[in-house]
């Protein structure tokens, strides 16, 4: 037996150290694979990454980077053809300062007839997208995506830019074979760090080694006769230069988890921070910054802080909104509903306007920046404390070094007395610190007029609160009818709005509908979803079959009914990652069963009241009886909205508890 387990070491070890990983070299055995070995869940595989990052060198251009990458993927199924589409970001600012996509070479594998065959991307299957003043993006898809397929890439995107991006060390799946270069002459200087959120850490080998360059001078003689020629002469200039290496195999994905609030925020990665820059004569620049000097950077920008100082094309306007008007907070909401109705947001996201607030107003559309500052000029105007704050969305994630990068949306704020009022004028149902979901990340930076700047909470204070009114009556074939009344604040509100406001009345009532066992609802009735001051009411009755088991000529019922909760969303035992669940919440549902004629109560679910860290959550829950009817009261608070990993098996524990009692069933005989 041990001899065997040997040999197979052995073969897998060779099998291993054989694959070549040099592009075009696509093998059978990877084109055969069904599944990875090593995780059998994932429905594709970087088989190899390979990323060189250098700094090439020319008299005329001086040093330029230049950004080698070259991956093969193998995609297993139809949930893996996302990986056969690729993007490349490009800075784009002018001709002059671009960066540039070079080399692009692709090509997608399939085995036909047991030959390997390939097929090239081709020239109308790469697109360019624009998205912002500064950032391009070049996307490409692969041609003939198949189950089973293997695609491969390889570009250069060489910058005239000496910083460096963060570093991607792992993906949201496997990566079997990774291979990172970094070389960075002696006279760039940087720090790094890598992610603190991230549960993998690659080993880094650093190592230094001496560069030649060879530079040429031209040298003009004049003879005796008085004739001139030139001739060339070549010069080494010797320079040590860094080199970091990351040799790995096997990297895990992310692990996929609900509630997450973006997975690569939790990534292995590398950031890199250009700290100074050494000149061969000794003399010292540095480029190493604080999140004071990134923001007084961007304020400074005519496209940021420039903008604020413009009012002349909004004032005869804004003097007839607000005539007569005295209370500030009537005036920040008058303001706030005209800037919504004016100029509508057309997709694009920055903290620099594009066009200009101005043409924005004009055109009656705009970018992020365009409209939020207009609004912070216009409330400025208006007499009120206003000002932008600097924003990292969620899908942007949270930095974690100093860079104008790392924001990349911006809103207003109020100050009024000791609180802050959060506005967001680019979606048509926010209101009042009732921002985008993709807006809630942590923290923001509120910037004050001359540039101060100090970080703000973005996260809500107040708890958005649900109650629902179940009414039901148990009919002699066992099926239940009743009524269904709901309540819905803030950002509960908000994410109804965003959901049904749009949709006929068939569509909304569909929508109700959906995954509750087959109901049948009429006379759905809203109120609240066009005045966004207002909560949100609905009511609707419903009639449903299959909710009422009889065994024995018992019956048992679910006081839930088709509200209660399929499962628990916390399955497994351990989590890698913080349960982001946005925003506080309150919810209370109370429902009042009939008694069906001739039944009678045998047991009802007991009373429980239980508790997660001291207090951060709660949930009790109720039941009595009153005549013929019975009443079961269930809530739920939740104060608190990041569960950390080691308050997990707690918080787990706390959620199965409350499912637990909220699918339990009471039991009725016959009298």
């Amino acid at each position: 037996m041990k001899y065997l387990v040997t040999v197979l070491i052995l073969f897998l070890s060779i099998n291993t150290f054989s694959q070549d990983y040099k592009f075009g070299k696509v093998s059978k055995e990877e084109l055969l694979e069904k599944r990875n070995p090593n995780d059998s869940s994932a429905h594709a595989t970087v088989l190899y990454q390979n990323q060189e990052i250098y700094y090439q060198f020319s008299q005329n251009d001086g040093f330029v980077k230049v950004n080698y990458v070259h991956k093969r993927i193998k995609i297993y199924d139809k949930e893996g053809y996302d990986w056969a589409t690729q993007k490349v970001r490009l800075y784009d600012k002018s001709a002059a300062n671009s960066e540039n996509l070079k080399g692009l070479k692709a090509f997608t594998y399939h085995l036909d007839n047991d030959k390997i065959k390939k097929t090239k991307l081709q020239s109308e299957s790469v697109f360019d997208e624009k998205v912002n003043e500064f950032w391009a993006i070049r996307k490409f898809t692969m041609p003939n995506i198949n189950d089973g397929v293997v695609v491969e890439f390889e570009y250069e995107i060489h910058s005239p830019y000496i910083s460096i991006d963060d570093v991607i060390l792992q993906e949201l799946i496997p990566i079997r074979k990774l291979d990172f270069e970094l070389r960075i002459p002696e006279y760039f200087n940087f720090n790094k760090t890598i992610n603190p959120k991230s549960t993998y850490y690659p080993e880094i080998v650093e190592s230094e080694y001496d560069r030649v360059e060879n530079t040429y001078h031209r040298n003009r003689v004049t003879t005796n006769r008085g004739t001139q020629s030139s001739t060339t002469e070549a010069s080494g200039w010797r320079f040590r230069e860094k080199k970091y290496e990351i040799h790995e195999s096997n990297i895990p994905a992310l692990e996929q988890e609900p509630f997450v609030d973006n997975l690569r925020n939790y990534q292995a990665k590398i950031a890199w921070e250009y700290a100074f820059y050494k000149g061969p004569d000794g003399e010292i620049k540095t480029y190493s910054t604080t999140w004071e000097k990134v923001v007084e950077t961007i304020y400074n920008n005519d496209s940021f802080g420039g903008q604020l100082n413009k009012g002349a094309y909004f004032k005869e306007e804004i003097d007839a909104i607000l005539e007569g008007v005295d209370d500030p907070i009537q005036k920040a909401a008058l303001v706030f509903d005209f800037v919504k109705s004016k100029v509508k947001w057309n997709g694009f996201v920055s903290i620099y306007t594009n066009e200009g607030v101005k043409n924005a107003y004009k055109k009656g559309e705009g970018n992020v920046a365009e409209i939020n500052l207009m609004l912070t000029a216009m409330l400025r105007y208006a007499g009120l404390t206003s000002n932008p704050v600097l924003v990292s969305t969620r899908d942007n994630g949270i930095p974690f070094l100093p860079t104008r990068e790392g924001f990349n949306y911006v809103i207003c704020a109020i100050e009024v007395q000791d609180s802050i009022i959060l506005l967001d004028a680019t979606h048509p149902y926010s209101t009042a610190n009732i921002l985008p979901e993709h807006v809630i990340n942590w923290q923001g930076r509120i910037v004050r007029e001359h540039g101060s700047s100090s970080w703000i909470s973005l996260n809500s204070s107040v708890a958005s609160k649900e109650t629902v009114s179940l009414n039901m009556k148990v009919n002699d074939d066992l099926s239940i009818e009743g009524k269904v009344r709901g309540h819905l604040t803030n950002y509960l509100a908000y994410e109804f709005r965003e959901k049904y406001n749009n949709l006929s009345p068939e569509l909304q009532i569909q929508n109700f509908e959906k995954d509750k066992n087959g109901i049948e609802i009429v006379d759905l009735e809203m109120d609240g979803n066009k005045s966004l001051s207002e909560p949100i009411t609905y009511s609707y009755q419903y009639q449903i079959d299959n909710m009422v088991e009889e065994i024995g000529g018992k019956l048992y019922i679910t006081p839930l009914s088709f509200l209660a909760p399929e499962d628990n969303p916390f399955k497994v035992e351990t989590r890698q990652y913080p349960i982001d669940i946005i925003f506080p919440r309150s919810e209370k549902y109370v429902v009042n069963m009939m008694l069906p004629n001739g039944y009678v109560v045998e047991s009802l679910p007991s009373n429980l009241k239980v508790q997660f860290n001291n207090g951060e959550s709660e949930f009790t829950y109720l039941a009595k009886e009153n005549g013929d009817f019975i009443q079961f009261t269930m809530s739920l608070e939740m104060s608190k909205t990041l569960i950390l990993p080691k308050d997990y098996r707690e918080f787990k524990k706390f959620f199965e508890l409350m499912i637990e009692k909220e699918i339990e069933k009471v039991v009725l005989k016959k009298v």
